[in-house]
């Protein structure tokens, strides 16, 4: 089958982007993303491109060269999905905070939602793309239900996971490490493959395409997730044991990162990983190992979201403990809300907890991030459920200028990697602070000789 028009359900992280790419690369493809969040579609057509609603670097030279030629932004969801030969689904897939699986399990109600909604409208055949990250054996569930209540059409199911790390999705979607495709092991399902294989080889050589049965493709992704996240709670276990026995992080992490069996990258000790995936995806494995008795399993990847957590929680004791033991009316304020630099994405940013943490010891928060609005910062405190929206926002203050977030502060801690952060004027933030003036650089990226030397008290992550 010869593609010529793509339907996404979902104008998110992944939908947007991996869209806007797509069509951008292969100019003869019609691609529409769909979503029932008007406020969010608005967005996407914005003339406006520093409006559009994810931020990341280089994505709104893309939507600008390919929106209104061949990429189209529509809440009109059943046309689109009547007019495509292939449909990605890129809905949310949260964790469950109710019933069996409660905490762990991944809640597919948007997925099902989706596969019903398809099976309603699709009158000829159609090649249904998992996006989203899903449990293992998801795709059969998606099958069951369009063979069971569609048109009578033939539907073939993809899983065709993304690798998309936030901050470099543009250039992760431009030069994929590899595209993993996963479908039937019959001929129809061979052709739906190929259509997609097609599709990608307008801009990724052959050898990165990989093709595999459904279930494989659908664990992959977990076991990416798991593998990266594990890295960094391993490395984080090792910043306190720095901390207590004189070590340096850093060096540590220099030292084992030269060894070509284990490599560099993702050993950046700092206050714990958030985002969108990690958490949620380790919790999905861990119930997946769980529902099939193994325990054993299911606790060795448990571990790396308990040591996360900790360092969440220790990032936020170090504050209270060095402050004489109390917080109660003093501003500390955060530079950074954002779980890492160069995106807007808040979910699960350690920045949450510690906040959550210090408000229930009275601090009061003054929070610089340069991508996130005081909107989306009250939202994901109101989401933690640990006190009214109304206490939420008389203990937060967000600032558009890091200057006045810092001045008369007690204490300023680092939450997110962005670059500028490194580059203030440090001497003019400490004139203007209570004193003794306290830095804790949950993300060990400022330059501790020489905040020193101005007279700031200096902690950082493992040394």
């Amino acid at each position: 089958m010869k593609i010529t028009k793509i339907c996404c359900i979902g104008a998110g992280y992944v939908g947007g982007p991996t869209m806007a790419v797509i069509a951008q690369k292969c100019p003869q493809i019609q691609v529409t993303v769909v979503d029932l969040n008007e406020e969010r579609i608005a967005a996407w057509n914005d003339e406006n491109l520093d409006n559009i609603p994810i931020y990341e670097p280089g994505l709104d030279k893309i939507v600008g060269e390919a929106r209104g030629r061949n990429l189209f932004f529509s809440t009109d969801v059943e046309k689109a999905i009547d007019e495509a030969q292939v449909i990605f689904i890129s809905v949310n897939t949260p964790t469950k905070t109710f019933g069996k699986g409660k905490g762990m399990a991944a809640d597919l109600k948007y997925i099902e939602l989706c596969a019903r909604q398809i099976a309603k409208i699709a009158k000829d055949d159609k090649i249904v793309v998992e996006k989203s990250t899903l449990p293992v054996r998801t795709a059969e569930a998606i099958k069951s239900i369009l063979d069971n209540t569609g048109n009578g059409v033939q539907f073939q199911i993809l899983s065709n996971p993304e690798f998309l790390a936030e901050g470099t999705a543009v250039q992760d979607l431009l030069n994929p490490d590899r595209i993993l495709i996963g479908g039937d092991s019959t001929e129809e399902g061979a052709k739906a493959i190929q259509s997609l294989v097609d599709v990608y080889s307008n801009w990724v050589s052959i050898d990165k395409i990989l093709t595999t049965n459904v279930w494989s493709s659908e664990l992959s992704k977990l076991t990416a997730n798991a593998f990266l996240a594990q890295r960094i709670s391993s490395i984080n276990a090792m910043s306190e044991l720095c901390e207590k026995t004189g070590a340096d992080v850093n060096e540590v992490a220099k030292a084992i990162g030269m060894d070509s069996r284990i490599g560099a990258k993702f050993l950046k000790a700092s206050v714990g990983f958030g985002g969108s995936c990690f958490q949620k995806d380790i919790l999905n494995l861990v119930y997946i190992a769980k529902s099939y008795g193994l325990n054993e399993v299911a606790d060795y990847w448990e571990q790396v979201i308990i040591m996360n957590d900790h360092q969440k929680r220790r990032f936020s004791s170090k504050i209270v403990q060095t402050l004489y033991n109390t917080v109660s009316d003093k501003k500390i304020t955060f530079l950074g809300w954002a779980f890492k630099k160069d995106t807007n994405d808040t979910r699960e940013s350690a920045a949450i907890y510690v906040a959550d943490d210090l408000i229930n010891e009275n601090a009061k928060i003054a929070v610089f991030d340069p991508k996130v609005s005081r909107k989306k910062i009250l939202a994901d405190l109101d989401y933690l459920e640990s006190r009214n929206a109304e206490n939420n926002a008389n203990a937060i203050l967000s600032f558009e200028d890091p200057y006045e977030a810092c001045k008369n502060a007690h204490a300023i801690a680092v939450l997110t990697e962005w670059d500028e952060f490194a580059q203030y004027d440090w001497q003019r933030i400490y004139d203007s602070m209570q004193k003794p003036a306290f830095v804790f650089d949950g993300r060990n990226i400022l330059n501790r000789p020489a905040l020193e030397k101005i007279g700031f008290v200096y902690q950082g992550i493992g040394s």
